[in-house]
């Protein structure tokens, strides 16, 4: 995750940003917290080659801005695929199997938070579905981060 994140471009650096790249770091911590599962895509090899952290329950999901407070819906955060992988369909696979948790839960939406750096990402969910939730958005230091909802059911 820090590698991933690291390095991309115009995204705040471990320097800037410390507190935020401690957190990818210690990815697994976030399975401390109820309901919520990280979720890694592996090669037959055994390397990690992408991850996401899913949250059933939204109270568990810890951004900024108003997400903490949706009800019924599940979360997606901190998606990260290896860079010798991107376009290879993990980050499609990892998002589609938090949707399909959260439809498995019983919740009426997905929410996630992206950022104008993760253009691919944002493409991705775009196509998935989801659909720019601007009272979602919200700054992190100097970064804007924008939020996405993607409706379930009828």
């Amino acid at each position: 995750m820090v590698k991933v994140y690291a390095g991309l471009e115009d995204f705040p650096s471990p320097a800037e940003q410390p507190g935020y790249y401690v957190m990818l770091k210690n990815i697994g911590s976030f399975t401390r917290k109820p309901d919520t599962k990280v979720l890694v895509a592996v090669s037959p090899e055994a390397e990690i080659l992408g991850g996401v952290v899913y949250f059933a329950d939204m109270r568990q999901y810890g951004s900024g801005g108003s997400a903490t407070r949706e009800t019924n819906a599940s979360g997606i955060r901190l998606l990260a695929v290896d860079p010798n992988c991107r376009k290879s369909g993990i980050g499609r696979a990892l998002t589609q199997t938090c949707v399909a948790l959260a439809e498995q839960s019983g919740n009426r939406q997905v929410i996630l938070h992206t950022t104008r750096t993760m253009e691919v990402a944002w493409k991705m969910y775009l196509r998935l579905g989801f659909v720019r939730s601007t009272e979602l958005d919200f700054m992190q230091g100097g970064l804007a981060v924008f939020g996405f909802r993607l409706k379930l059911g009828s």
